[in-house]
């Protein structure tokens, strides 16, 4: 069963930014959609949201999409499933603390291996100016640790989706045309 899971960031929901566009492709595409309401956006902690994210099924078949602190909860679904899934996108995804210093949602560290094992085809996609420090630096090292995958810089493209920073960021047909 071909399913992909959308995991939001801090302060969305899955009505936020592209998420609705994205669902349609997919379902263009033949996919079943989950794109669950995390508990307590505006404080995000991976003691709430990975329970809430392990809620979903997983498959051979499963796209797993995330945005902002959707990333880092992905590399922790990543690293405690118990199947290969068949492609993970992280849009502003993070590894490390942001500026701001808040490391709720991130783990103390990660099993790199392990999150490798689990994905078939890993893509990672920042900008290079994300207000929020979500950029390019955090997909390099994201990548450098997974040893595999594909790190796309996004020229000026902040944080693909923020409603602090005016980016309405609707669609993303580039994104459309990653899936496998």
């Amino acid at each position: 069963m071909k399913n992909a899971v959308i995991l939001h960031g801090s302060g969305e929901t899955p009505e936020s930014f592209w998420f609705p566009y994205i669902k349609l492709e997919l379902e263009k595409k033949g996919y079943i959609i989950s794109i669950p309401q995390l508990p307590n956006t505006d404080n995000p902690d991976l003691a709430s949201w990975l329970p809430a994210a392990f809620k979903e099924a997983y498959n051979e078949e499963t796209l797993l999409v995330g945005h902002s602190a959707g990333c880092p909860l992905i590399l922790s679904v990543l690293e405690q499933l118990n199947v290969k899934i068949k492609q993970a996108i992280l849009v502003a995804g993070f590894s490390t603390p942001l500026p701001d210093g808040s490391t709720s949602i991130l783990q103390d560290k990660y099993d790199w291996k392990k999150i490798g094992e689990n994905v078939e085809d890993i893509i990672l996609i920042n900008s290079d100016n994300d207000p929020w420090g979500c950029d390019d630096k955090q997909g390099r090292n994201i990548l450098d640790n997974l040893g595999k995958g594909t790190l796309i810089i996004q020229k000026g493209e902040g944080h693909m989706g923020s409603d602090t920073y005016n980016q309405p960021y609707k669609e993303f047909p580039f994104l459309v045309k990653l899936f496998d």
